[in-house]
């Protein structure tokens, strides 16, 4: 039986879902420091997974990047409502990046 080690963080469902195919499973629970660490790598390669992502894949990709981004914001004390609502008033006061402005630069003081 092949044997692969991953040591990355993985969804809630993931040893079960394993399981139910028959493989085995070995996992542990983290602690909080530890956790931190590991959401921080997964960011890392959920952002690799979608640059490199084809359109097929790109929802898909933004999902898994957002499901991150928000247990980031959980592991830190923040809602999901929080971060919404402040990137909605962030969205109300300097608006978004749909006119694709790419800023050049700034000259002159007041």
């Amino acid at each position: 039986m092949e044997n692969k080690e991953y040591n990355k963080l993985v969804r809630d469902y993931f040893p079960e879902l394993m399981k139910e195919k028959g493989k085995a499973v070995d996992y542990e629970v983290l602690d909080g420091s530890e956790y931190s660490k590991k959401l921080m790598e997964k960011f890392d390669e959920e952002v690799n997974k979608f640059r490199n992502a084809g359109t097929d894949r790109l929802l898909s990709e933004i999902v898994d990047l957002l499901e991150v981004v928000y247990a980031i914001a959980e592991h830190r004390g923040i809602t999901e409502a929080e971060v919404e609502f402040m990137r909605q008033l962030k969205r109300n006061r300097s608006g978004g990046f749909k006119k694709r402005i790419m800023l050049k630069n700034i000259s002159g003081t007041k």
